[in-house]
């Protein structure tokens, strides 16, 4: 069994026994199929970065693990980093890989969410991908939909579509100063984001047509 797949096996161990998503299987399908988006961001960058590929790999497959706990509050999402660290160490050990990528995988996963690992550790480009492949895939085309889903768009009257639509145009440009940490994240959040901002002016221009006046 190759790493990944050891890595694989302990993701779905993790979840099948944590409580939290017998209940909420919804959440559960969600946070394996955004694992599995961020891993393969994560590798594109590796691959194009020269980063080690498996460590990548492994390191965005447990970013969320802690995910499986339930997180209650907004200080429970902000240590959910740090806490997928020590969920993943005890694996990480017997895993067959260099000891620096041992090293770089805690650090990007403890410091994913607040850029805070809460450890000593070197805030190397390989650590800040794990958070960009995070990042990356936050601002897709499936989490655009969600959000609009959990905004319950389709319900709003139309000003206050029109409002909404104004409020993301004037936060989406900001994020394109974000860094990602290496040319290849920063030329892929630039892509998502530049999509976003392109639907959400046709989105405007259509609202503005909606209306006899």
């Amino acid at each position: 069994m190759n790493e990944v797949e050891a890595t694989l096996r302990f993701l779905f161990d993790q979840f099948e026994k944590n409580t939290y998503y017998d209940e909420h299987p919804e959440a559960k399908a969600y946070r394996l199929e955004h694992s599995f988006r961020v891993a393969k961001i994560g590798r594109t960058i590796a691959e194009s970065e020269g980063f080690h590929v498996e460590g990548m790999v492994i390191a965005c497959l447990l970013h969320d693990v802690s995910y499986g706990e339930g997180l209650n509050g907004e200080e429970a999402w902000l240590n959910h980093g740090r806490r997928a660290a020590e969920i993943a160490r005890p694996l990480l050990e017997t895993l067959d890989l260099p000891s620096h990528v041992v090293k770089d995988i805690l650090y990007g996963i403890a410091m994913h969410v607040d850029d805070e690992a809460g450890f000593p550790g070197t805030r190397t480009p390989f650590a800040e991908t794990v958070g960009a492949a995070d990042n990356i895939d936050r601002f897709d085309v499936y989490r655009l939909c969600e959000t609009l889903q959990n905004a319950r768009f389709n319900e709003l009257p139309l000003g206050k579509k029109q409002a909404y639509c104004e409020k993301r145009l004037l936060r989406l440009p900001q994020l394109m100063e974000m860094d990602m940490g290496t040319a290849t994240g920063n030329q892929l959040w630039k892509e998502r984001l530049s999509f976003q901002i392109e639907y959400f002016q046709r989105l405007s221009a259509q609202l503005a047509a909606s209306s006899w006046s």
